[in-house]
């Protein structure tokens, strides 16, 4: 992760903001309204998803970022709106804020009553660039040929569709032009994410908690069916493969819990760092440890 501070002789101007939010919420219309009514003050184009146009005044813009880029892009949800928004952003270079309106909101951890104070930070340049880096996959056809490039900034899983069911996957690594065997199991599944992604699904499923900082990639089996096997930390710059041990029907590939990608018969996956980031905004009161203890009660000190 490179963080950059930002500042009034080095920032860009935000003239354009897009709007990335659920369209069901009971907070979405009256953030919208606030949102509003604030960029009308500032003199600031806002642009909306399709969804969010019915909440929108007369005359607002249709959010379209390939044909319209946009200097800001703001996630108003919890942490699947901003992963969402992040994947909209990637490649584009376009800073993204979140506003958690939802409920956990680990990366999201920007309350929304502070909505207007903490813009007004962003346009006055004081504020950080996180940039958080993704994850890219392939799947590999049976005759070797690689597919389309996948992106994720939280996590790659590669389970089961539909009901759960056990499933056996053979892991290897590669550094540089050697690979070697990590070695197979059967359970659930598995996720690769990055230390992003570190504090979601894969926490849950019991791998570690990673400093955002950290070049690296976590791999978290799923209900392993065996005590032998635990999470994998390894180095960013290794290449990972995944191959499936039996029938690839059914299996499903993954990114950030939102897209699914189907294996062909006979595939497998090959997953590593992207060069691709997502400058996420945080402010100088903002830290990692800091969300950790407030979101996850992680290390908390008991009340008094």
């Amino acid at each position: 992760m490179k963080e950059e501070l930002s500042s009034t002789e080095d920032r860009k101007e935000i003239q354009s903001i897009g709007v990335v939010a659920p369209s069901r919420h009971p907070n979405v219309s009256d953030c919208l309204r606030r949102l509003m009514g604030f960029a009308l003050t500032k003199g600031i184009d806002l642009r909306f998803e399709q969804h969010l146009l019915s909440n929108a005044v007369e005359d607002e813009i249709l959010l379209e970022l390939d044909t319209e880029p946009v200097d800001l892009l703001i996630a108003l949800g919890g942490d699947g709106t901003l992963l969402r928004a992040g994947r909209l952003a990637a490649e584009r270079s376009v800073p993204v804020l979140g506003i958690n309106i939802g409920h956990l909101g680990f990366l999201t951890a920007l309350r929304h009553e502070e909505m207007e104070d903490r813009l007004a930070l962003v346009l006055d340049g004081s504020y950080v660039l996180d940039r958080r880096f993704m994850l890219e996959a392939h799947i590999v056809g049976p005759d070797g040929a690689h597919g389309d490039r996948l992106l994720a900034w939280n996590d790659f899983v590669i389970h089961k569709r539909g009901v759960a069911r056990v499933t056996r996957l053979d892991l290897r690594v590669r550094e540089g032009t050697d690979w070697q065997e990590v070695g197979s199991f059967s359970g659930d599944g598995l996720i690769v994410s990055t230390p992003t992604g570190s504090t979601g699904y894969s926490l849950s499923a019991g791998g570690p908690i990673v400093v955002s900082s950290v070049d690296c990639v976590v791999v978290t089996p799923i209900c392993p069916h065996t005590l032998a096997v635990r999470p994998l930390v390894i180095p960013g710059n290794q290449l990972l493969s995944v191959s499936p041990l039996e029938r690839t029907e059914d299996l499903v590939l993954t990114a950030d819990g939102q897209i699914a990608h189907e294996f062909e018969t006979g595939g497998h996956v090959r997953i590593t760092r992207s060069n691709v980031e997502i400058p996420l905004i945080r402010f100088a009161d903002q830290n990692f440890f800091g969300t950790l203890q407030q979101k996850l009660n992680w290390a908390a000190r008991p009340s008094r």
